[in-house]
């Protein structure tokens, strides 16, 4: 109601300096605010105290004939003046109801607009390694991402939601090896471990449907268990589709559901993440020390320059990230908004720079990044760390 009033007000105002009893309307809004004492109206106003120096009267004087100057309206049912000129505005009492009636009559509709006008925005969240559960920082991530999805939605874009999961790098191959070991009858107390292994209770589960031939049904993939415990291969497909599965499964118990699942790997079967690279180098912005490729990140606003293949061979993880993000600019998406953990700000830089240094065309300040800080559980008033790896 405070934005009608101060627009009724602001109309009075005009009509004064018609009159000659004002000599400009003030530049600022008129403070409206609401009185403690119910008594005294539902809304008030100092606009007259303000203003009766400039106006050469008394504010109880000017007080009255701004109430004589508001136009017809549905708003106000009766204004009264207060001590040394407050306006005190009594507001029809149907008034407070109407929202209610345009809201029922709305329906689902009610506040939408079209402000996105049908163009598109890809929302990427949760994102979640199936290296094991998801726990509640996952949940947290999953309920901003797709309550940004609805909000935009309602304001009128196309939405699509999007779930990338890395299907391939050395931790998919930990959590193989993993699932290998206790396939092969060993447990996380032995020596032979693997060393960065996963030790939770789910690894055994993973292991004992492989072993039985179970076939498992994800969002986007189904795969029957191989039976062999020395077909790795095998073992890392059924590992991610298990995990996969029970990643989906949360999220649909807390009604999220995704659009597209895209898969690290396809990135690399493509093609796309070596011609990230040949394009960067292409076009200048990379140098090769101490048998390192690095990207000159630092020409795009980075504090220094970022390693992009290590000497020893293979891509850092920033590297997949950028064809990733080449790959949504492809699609068509000209916004694309990220939804992860604040323990992802040291990547943003880096994916930006990577994508300017592509010379595509894309926009400086693409994509979108929206952090959600970390969840901390407590116990008895003491942390309690969370590791997928440690299996607690």
């Amino acid at each position: 109601m405070k934005p009608e009033l101060a627009a009724l007000i602001s109309e009075a105002l005009e009509q004064l300096v018609s009159d000659g009893v004002l000599a400009e309307v003030p530049e600022s809004a008129p403070q409206i605010d609401r009185p403690k004492d119910p008594s005294h109206g539902d809304l008030s106003c100092n606009i007259a105290m303000v203003l009766a120096k400039r106006a050469g009267m008394a504010p109880r004087e000017l007080a009255s004939q701004l109430i004589a100057a508001l136009p017809d309206n549905a708003l106000v049912d009766r204004c009264d003046i207060a001590g040394p000129g407050f306006i005190n505005f009594f507001i029809y009492p149907g008034h407070h109801t109407e929202v209610v009636r345009t809201i029922l009559e709305s329906g689902a509709a009610y506040w939408r607009t079209n402000t996105g006008g049908g163009r598109r925005v890809q929302v990427e969240f949760v994102s979640a390694n199936p290296t094991g559960p998801l726990h509640v920082g996952h949940g947290r991530g999953a309920a901003i991402g797709d309550s940004l999805g609805r909000l935009l939605e309602a304001t009128g874009w196309s939405v699509q939601r999007e779930f990338y999961y890395n299907d391939a790098g050395q931790q998919i191959n930990n959590l193989a090896l993993s699932v290998q070991a206790r396939a092969l009858g060993k447990d996380p107390n032995q020596p032979d471990w693997p060393a960065d292994g996963y030790q939770g209770g789910y690894i055994e589960d993973v292991a004992s449907a492989y072993l039985s031939g179970e076939t498992v049904q994800a969002a986007d993939r189904e795969i029957t268990g191989g039976r062999d415990p020395e077909d790795l291969d095998a073992i890392r497909d059924f590992a991610v589709a298990c995990l996969r599965r029970e990643q989906d499964q949360d999220l649909r118990a807390f009604q999220v559901i995704f659009d597209k699942y895209f898969l690290e790997s396809s990135l690399y079967d493509s093609g796309a993440v070596e011609e990230t690279v040949k394009t960067l180098q292409r076009v200048g912005h990379t140098y090769e020390e101490q048998d390192a490729l690095w990207l000159r990140t630092t020409d795009f606003g980075d504090d220094k320059d970022r390693v992009m293949r290590k000497s020893e061979g293979g891509y850092t993880y920033f590297v997949p990230d950028v064809a990733y993000h080449h790959n949504k600019w492809q699609r068509g998406y000209e916004r694309v908004i990220n939804e992860q953990g604040a323990d992802h700000h040291s990547t943003i830089t880096r994916v930006r720079a990577g994508l300017q240094g592509l010379d595509a065309g894309i926009p400086e300040g693409w994509p979108e990044y929206v952090l959600h800080q970390m969840v901390t559980v407590m116990r008895e008033g003491a942390e309690v760390r969370l590791s997928k790896r440690a299996g607690s």
